[in-house]
């Protein structure tokens, strides 16, 4: 015992209560999510206690159980463990719709920039895609019911306008066939395609033509189910929202490929069956055909897939010349002096190969520049007006098979042994250089990729991204062969 008295243990400091856990964890996401994220999907959250290193958390209702274990469980985490370096784990559960559930607001707004963007946007990015408002639809409903209000139509993407060529005559002879009412059993109609090739034309085709045969439609696209299901959750009216989709007579999904969430996929794919089983019409358009929706659930894309299934291929010489001059012809008739002569017509339809709306984005920049210049229209006058539309030509859609056969070729091994759990050099090497142009050349992320190459993990992705890229920057030999498949892949 020293002479300054004994010595004494170091305080232990007090455990911190888990509301104030939870109070600092919620101001670092708020923070890094911004307040209109954090208000729509945290603001029912709550901490109910850390057992075990286990954090345990309560949400208003399995939906958004499921969406913040979708996209936000490794921020959850990480706000957490360093407010409590405790906390290892994180579970959450919804509550019952007694107890802490009375009384409760269940915070569902959808925050457009982040969720619900027409083309998958991220917080931040803009929005590209219409607004949400009321569509012109023959069954339009009180939103108050919660039914489903559709997607606008524009009334000029009917059958008349629609310039049919090789590419895409077996769809439009489908269609029509479909709008007749020839044949009931044909559902469901997907038509997939790479953009611009004419898929929503078609569709909303289908649907004018329907609703001057008083049929009850609705056309949704997939931002507008998943906001209508979302604000039926919200007003607690989603029997009701989905009860009124499988009273339609036809249903139309645009977009299917931006289709996300579990618990939204599960209702759309009970809306599908509820259809089709009663002998209803369903068409679907998507960018890709059924068994490329990597995001969307099995099931789904196995019932889509058991139907008839048409690809709209891109547009050969002729029907961009064909396209041209309907174009050309519209734009007369609010412009009667205009005179684009048919050597520009045959020059623009040579150089722009990409989609129908280049081809109508040059229709629109050929009138400005008659309009500005005063003055004929001539072949230099043209290559300067659509220059910006040669020089953004779109690369070849690049599909993870054809990369895999691809590389597997080059090789020398099997497109199984990609898929496989084999781990020689002979395949490793082949494999990771497969994932790393699946990658670069297309747009699926990671887990999607992992998904294609044997069900890997995305970590496995990444480490293989990342050390290809690596030895992309330092093997001139290396080099030399990626760039050799990247050309084959983009021939």
């Amino acid at each position: 015992m020293s002479a300054k008295g004994p010595l004494r243990a170091p305080l232990k400091a007090a455990p911190i209560p888990v509301e104030e856990i939870w109070r600092r964890a919620a101001e670092r996401l708020r923070a890094a999510l911004s307040d209109n994220v954090f208000n729509s999907w945290f603001g029912s959250v709550q901490l109910e206690g850390v057992v075990g290193g286990r954090a345990r958390l309560s949400v208003s209702t399995r939906f958004l159980k499921s969406w913040i274990e979708g996209h936000y469980q490794d921020k959850l985490k990480a706000a957490l463990a360093a407010e409590c370096e405790d906390i290892n784990a994180i579970e959450i559960f919804a509550r019952s719709m007694q107890g802490s559930m009375q009384g409760s607001v269940v915070r569902l707004a959808i925050p457009r920039d982040e969720v619900l963007s027409a083309r998958g946007a991220v917080a931040g990015e803009p929005v590209v895609g219409e607004p949400f408002r009321a569509a012109p639809l023959k069954r339009r409903i009180d939103p108050a019911s919660a039914a489903p209000v559709g997607s606008p139509l524009d009334r000029r993407l009917n059958f008349s306008t629609f310039v049919a060529g090789r590419a895409n005559q077996l769809a439009l002879t489908l269609a029509r066939k479909l709008s007749d009412g020839a044949d009931a059993t044909m559902t469901p109609l997907y038509f997939h395609a790479a953009v611009g090739l004419g898929k929503t034309h078609l569709v909303q085709a289908i649907a004018h033509a329907a609703l001057a045969r008083s049929q009850s439609v609705v056309y949704l696209t997939a931002e507008t189910f998943m906001y209508g299901f979302v604000n039926a959750l919200r007003s607690q009216s989603a029997i009701a929202f989905k009860e009124s989709l499988r009273s339609i007579d036809l249903l139309i999904f645009d977009d299917a490929q931006f289709l996300q969430g579990r618990v939204i996929q599960t209702e759309f794919g009970h809306v599908l069956n509820s259809l089709i089983d009663s002998g209803r019409q369903v068409v679907i358009a998507a960018d890709r055909p059924p068994s490329e929706l990597e995001s969307v659930d099995e099931r789904v894309r196995s019932r889509l897939a058991g139907g008839i299934c048409v690809e709209m291929q891109g547009f050969d010489e002729s029907l961009r010349l064909k396209i041209l001059e309907a174009r050309l012809a519209s734009a007369k008739l609010a412009h009667p002096t205009l005179d684009v002569p048919r050597d520009v017509l045959l020059f623009i339809s040579n150089a722009i190969v990409s989609n129908g709306r280049d081809l109508e984005g040059a229709i629109n920049r050929l009138v400005a520049h008659a309009q500005l210049a005063g003055a004929p229209m001539t072949l230099a006058a043209a290559e300067v007006a659509v220059r910006d539309l040669i020089r953004s030509r779109e690369p070849k859609r690049v599909k993870i098979e054809d990369i895999q056969k691809r590389v597997a070729s080059h090789y020398n091994v099997s497109r199984a042994d990609l898929l496989s759990s084999r781990r020689t050099a002979a395949v490793v090497m082949p494999r990771q250089i497969a994932m790393f142009l699946a990658k670069s050349l297309t747009l699926r992320s990671l887990p999607e990729i992992g998904r294609r190459f044997g069900g890997r993990d995305h970590t496995t992705v990444l480490h293989a991204v990342r050390k290809i890229d690596n030895l992309y920057k330092t093997d001139a030999q290396l080099h030399d062969e990626i760039e050799l498949l990247k050309s084959m892949l983009q021939e």
